[in-house]
């Protein structure tokens, strides 16, 4: 199968290459009655955009989306929703005379070996130009989650390079605090040298790489499933979905490896005046999820995001006959992925939460 869709009751389709005249999705599963107009969809896609600092790739799209179907008078009619975002800015000419050599750290190979031919301009189908709808999908879940369950979702840098920002309760971090400066990290003075290791990057014609994390706030205990469907796992797919994806952890992550059950284990207390109806648990190693299914606790996971494949700088690699040769990839990237990553992310969250959401709903005791 071609693998263009995700999610099974809240679910997306998309198409499109980064050269091509657009990008397309279509969102199914979305119940009616929702309100939703194009503006809804903007302030994620800005966050998004290229060309929106001199942090990010200088490619000027405005990703103005276009509702095509599913919304009649302002809200969803519960059929399928089509957004249509075109492309303004590709400049396909950067990748003529690079389009029979294989750029390391990218898919050109690959593509090779699975299609026997590809896209070369700017990647094709395995561009982050494709995460434009995905955005676009992912802001009306967010909207379908907080009418539905008051649920937040945010997503914020944790770490550039070898510089890590102090951020000891992500379950309080807010959007405001996020998008005070162009490296969306909610520590001022970390997101002060993180700025300037981007800026010394990019003059070294290089690029580097970091961890976003990413939390959801109201989620009820009981989404996920036991087996297969693990929320975790699910989680674990869609991000791992995205660009540039190197490993996901969620709660402790990897650093359970090196505790005693003792000391891992989060110790469940009564239920506090503010939510008597909830359980909660001293501390939150479990990132929210227990048995794959959500424990009411705030979800909390991490990415590792690649520096970026595209350089300028010359480096080694092979033509698609095998024969030696030297590439030096032209065009406008990103220096770093992680401040136009966060919106990525926070999409493919509640994409996931939303699909759980109305899966909870048709399997709960009535």
């Amino acid at each position: 199968m071609p693998g263009n869709t995700f999610g099974q009751l809240f679910r997306v389709t998309t198409a499109g290459e980064s050269h091509g005249p657009a990008n397309v999705c279509i969102v199914d599963g979305c119940p009616a009655g929702l309100p939703l107009s194009v503006d809804d969809l903007v302030p994620d896609l800005d966050r998004r955009r290229p060309g929106q600092s001199k942090l990010v790739t200088q490619r000027q799209e405005p990703d103005a989306p276009q509702i095509l179907s599913g919304v009649f008078e302002g809200q969803t009619t519960g059929t399928s929703i089509a957004i249509l975002i075109p492309n303004a800015d590709q400049r396909s000419r950067d990748y003529a005379d690079i389009k029979d050599k294989y750029r390391p750290g990218h898919a050109d190979y690959t593509f090779d070996a699975k299609y026997g031919l590809r896209d070369y301009r700017g990647g094709g189908r395995s561009s982050a130009r494709e995460t434009n709808v995905r955005v676009a999908a992912g802001a009306i879940a967010k909207k379908l989650l907080k009418q539905t369950h008051d649920i937040n979702i945010v997503g914020y840098v944790k770490q550039v390079g070898d510089i890590l920002a102090d951020i000891p309760q992500p379950e309080q971090v807010t959007l405001e605090q996020v998008e005070a400066n162009p490296v969306r990290c909610p520590d001022p003075i970390a997101a002060q040298r993180m700025i300037t290791q981007i800026q010394q990057v990019q003059k070294e014609q290089d690029s580097i790489g970091g961890i976003s994390e990413l939390v959801a706030v109201g989620v009820p205990a009981g989404w996920g499933e036991p087996v297969f469907d693990k929320l975790k796992a699910d989680l674990g797919k869609a991000l791992f979905s995205l660009p540039a994806v190197m490993g996901v952890e969620y709660g402790i992550g990897f650093g359970c490896a090196t505790l005693r059950g003792s000391e891992n284990n989060d110790l469940f207390i009564p239920p506090q005046a503010s939510s008597p109806a909830a359980l909660a648990t001293a501390t939150n190693r479990h990132g929210g999820m227990l048995g794959g299914i959500s424990s009411g606790m705030p979800l909390v996971l991490r990415c590792a995001i690649k520096p970026t494949s595209s350089l300028s700088q010359p480096q080694d690699t092979v033509t698609r006959t095998g024969e030696p040769t030297t590439i030096a990839t032209k065009g406008r990237h990103d220096p770093c992925l992680l401040p136009r990553f966060v919106p990525m992310g926070e999409a493919m969250l509640a994409l996931v939460l939303a699909d759980h959401m109305l899966r909870q709903r048709a399997c709960q005791r009535r």
